[in-house]
């Protein structure tokens, strides 16, 4: 990037200037559409904006022509809860009595690769932002991490990095962690899958778009100051594909302060309720090339910017640096002119800096001065909504018929099998890191640590709360990509109604490798239709979601990893169901829902048996997963259930049993004929309830009526003993076997930020 302070007349009179545009990701032709638009070559400043603005990261240009499939398929009815979807900052969600709740997940892939710590960090408070951005109070976040084998040396750099990362900026900002997932895959070495969730809460008639409207309207820039950290940062780094040692290579990622965006939400929460905000957009990728392209754009006028009045951090700062700049902790307001110095007053009562950057004007062009000259004069549209859109070739991979052929597994003994499933890498405990993580601060967390989903209170008066769940298997969709996006739909699904709460939204991250490969778009595409699909067919509507292409390293892409959220509404927080057995004082009986098969494509257990990856992954109707739905809402005979999912029935049960400390005794004839299918089989739909003796013939009666295969499989006692079929294991012999292996992986890193509580 060069820097002298290049001007539109300078543009005009050296039309021939060489300019660095394949260097800042753009192509010869999207170079030559950006000349055509202008009428002239671009300056240093304009450049800088179109191509950060038209990268992969910002534009959507090789995923628009399938995203429209969400929109194409959604009906009135699923989308009429829906105050803001597809396209804004988040989604938002009217739940009643006024309220909304907002949420969305999005990806910091690369930057957390390049420096894990500071990466993880600015994922969590670009999200956070992303929820403020819609006039709402960010309530808690989740994380859905993917990283390469939990051995490899790389993932002693990277995991512990990523995990303080979260952490540090989530604690600090006092919000708590309620779920999340954390994968181990070959896959993902040299490419770690860092995606954050945040939700939040509103006021239906609080809510708030980005958009720059009312000609004389002033734009103010508030938050932290502007530097050099970041530039070229997510928007680069989300459009390129990795070489080995390119963590050394790249530009710097954003460096996060949590203690100032804490300020910034409490500050943006005073703006709202004083009702000075017209319009307002966070700057997180691309900074303030996009706040201001796309507020201007989405308004019904132009905007003129002066970067002279952009507060700085460092010195001699060009005008391309100042708006490519991803420093964080920032956002960009339209006000009215008779509010501004009430806006000034609140930014100054939370010792926020402000700055009157710009006004809305007539017209569609952002014209933007530094040094008292004009550096960029383009219509608006172009720079924010015009970007290319390819519509990338894609084809069903050759390889793809000999993988899905099934070649077997290796069954073994019963417990010996139970102690590697718990004790693996996949399915072992994850205290270590969410140990580090703050779950109840605020004081609304009603489910977190081990739950199936995390459940929030946000009605203190009514009882009324949240549920939230996010899913994905990257192995299962590599198999077969529809099917593998419907089984993450019906997983994160499935978490939410076992708590009691009625699902009303999806949100989704779609993480695949180079969109320039013609099997990567084929996988993209199907997962695509068959989110769209599956959220029809359980009539719930997408909100929103965040593509992240360009995940691999060198030309091996990750597993194709469809991270699909779920959020539920549950009317009274204190009738959700637990996960853990041992709430009541009586021994428990426990129920099987569900069918089981004989499906082991993509499994866990597949995976550690050296079985590979082959085969067909387990297969969803998800009409019955709305079944369960109608099975557990308003169910009042419960006193536990866990859905069953990787590593099957009996770690499903383990899971159950292992919080307790309690006896468990599974018949598993009764679930399947055979014993290794009854205990380890991943079939989707799949549910283990408890409830007490007076109250099982209730539950199957329910059961029943839905058309849901239920069975009485076991029952707690006082022994301490796991056992299912013929096998019986200690359960203090399986919790230390799966409580050891991460803290004996990472144990260089413990006590790095951990909470205590």
């Amino acid at each position: 990037m060069t820097v002298q302070n290049d001007t539109v007349d300078q543009a005009l009179t050296t039309p021939g200037q060489s300019q660095p545009y394949r260097e800042l990701g753009l192509k010869d032709d999207e170079y030559q559409r950006i000349r055509d638009i202008l009428g002239r070559r671009p300056t240093d400043a304009e450049l800088t904006m179109y191509s950060v603005m038209w990268s992969e990261h910002c534009s959507y240009k090789s995923s628009k022509v399938h995203l429209r499939y969400f929109g194409e398929t959604m009906t009135e009815q699923m989308g009429s809860k829906i105050l803001a979807g597809i396209g804004e900052n988040a989604g938002v969600v009217d739940i009643g009595d006024g309220n909304a709740v907002t949420f969305r997940v999005e990806s910091h892939n690369h930057p957390s690769y390049v420096e894990p710590h500071q990466g993880a960090a600015t994922g969590v408070g670009g999200i956070v932002r992303d929820i403020m951005a819609m006039g709402a109070r960010p309530i808690a976040v989740m994380d859905q991490l993917r990283f390469g084998p939990a051995d490899a040396p790389d993932t002693k750099r990277v995991l512990p990095g990523v995990v303080s990362g979260i952490s540090h900026y989530g604690n600090c900002l006092g919000l708590p962690n309620i779920g999340g997932e954390t994968v181990f895959d070959e896959s993902y070495a040299g490419n770690p899958l860092v995606n954050a969730l945040c939700v939040g809460t509103l006021k239906v008639e609080d809510l708030k778009l980005a958009f720059a409207s009312g000609t004389g309207n002033k734009v103010i820039l508030f938050g932290s100051r502007t530097g050099l950290d970041g530039i070229g940062g997510v928007s680069v780094l989300a459009s390129d594909t990795f070489e080995d040692g390119a963590e050394r290579k790249l530009p710097a990622v954003q460096v996060g302060d949590p203690f100032a965006e804490k300020v910034l939400i409490e500050c943006c929460l005073d703006l709202y309720k004083a009702g000075v905000v017209v319009g307002i957009q966070d700057l997180g990728g691309a900074g303030l090339a996009c706040a201001t392209s796309e507020l201007a754009a989405s308004g019904d006028g132009g905007m003129e910017v002066n970067l002279d009045e952009v507060p700085l951090r460092a010195e001699h700062m060009t005008a391309a640096e100042i708006l490519a700049s991803e420093s964080q902790e920032r956002m960009c307001a339209v006000v009215a002119p008779e509010n501004v110095e009430k806006f000034k007053e609140i930014c100054a009562h939370w010792d926020v800096t402000c700055a009157e950057i710009g006004e809305v004007t007539t017209g569609k062009h952002l014209i933007i001065r530094h040094h008292g000259e004009v550096v960029v004069d383009a219509p608006a549209h172009t720079i924010a909504n015009e970007g290319p859109v390819y519509d990338r070739p894609f084809a069903r991979p050759d390889w793809q018929d000999d993988l899905q052929v099934y070649r077997g597994i290796e069954n073994a003994d019963l417990g010996e099998a139970l102690l590697q499933l718990v004790s693996s890498p996949a399915l072992c405990s994850r205290d270590f890191i969410t140990d580090q993580y703050d779950r109840y601060v605020r004081g609304n967390t009603v489910q977190a640590q081990h739950a199936d989903s995390g459940v929030l209170r946000i009605d203190e008066e009514t009882g009324r709360g949240v549920a939230v769940s996010a899913d994905a298997s990257g192995r299962y969709t590599k198999l077969d990509p529809n099917m593998g996006a419907r089984l993450a739909l019906a997983e994160a699904y499935r978490n939410v109604v076992v708590t009691g709460a009625r699902p009303v939204a999806v949100t989704n991250c779609l993480n695949y490798g180079s969109p320039e490969n013609p099997d990567v778009m084929w996988q993209f595409r199907e997962s695509v239709h068959g989110l769209a699909d599956g959220a029809v067919e359980l009539s719930i509507p997408v909100s929103g979601g965040n593509v992240s292409f360009y995940n691999q390293t060198g030309d091996e892409p990750i597993l194709p990893t469809p991270v699909v959220g779920v959020l539920g509404v549950i009317e009274d927080v204190h009738q959700a169901i637990g996960h853990r057995l041992g709430t009541v004082s009586e021994p428990e009986v426990i129920v099987a829902l569900g069918e089981t098969k004989d499906e082991f494509g993509g499994s866990i257990w597949q995976q550690i048996s050296g079985a590979g990856l082959n085969g067909l992954p387990p297969q969803v109707d998800l009409a019955n997963e709305q079944a369960l739905a109608d099975f557990f809402i308003g169910n009042t005979s419960l006193t536990a259930a866990h859905d069953v999912s990787e590593g099957g029935n009996a770690v499903a049960a383990f899971e159950m049993a292992n919080r307790a400390g309690t006896g468990l005794n599974i018949d598993l004839s009764k679930i399947h004929s055979d014993p290794f299918v009854a205990a380890f089989s991943e079939s989707a739909s799949r549910v283990l309830v408890a409830t007490t003796a007076d109250r099982v013939d209730s539950v199957l009666q329910r059961a029943g009526e839905l058309g849901i295969p239920a069975a009485v499989v076991g029952e707690t006692n006082d022994s301490g003993e796991f056992t299912f079929g013929d096998a019986s294991l200690p359960l203090a012999q399986l919790h230390e076997a799966w409580a050891a292996t991460l803290p004996g992986l990472f144990g260089h890193a413990v006590g790095a930020n951990s909470v205590v509580e």
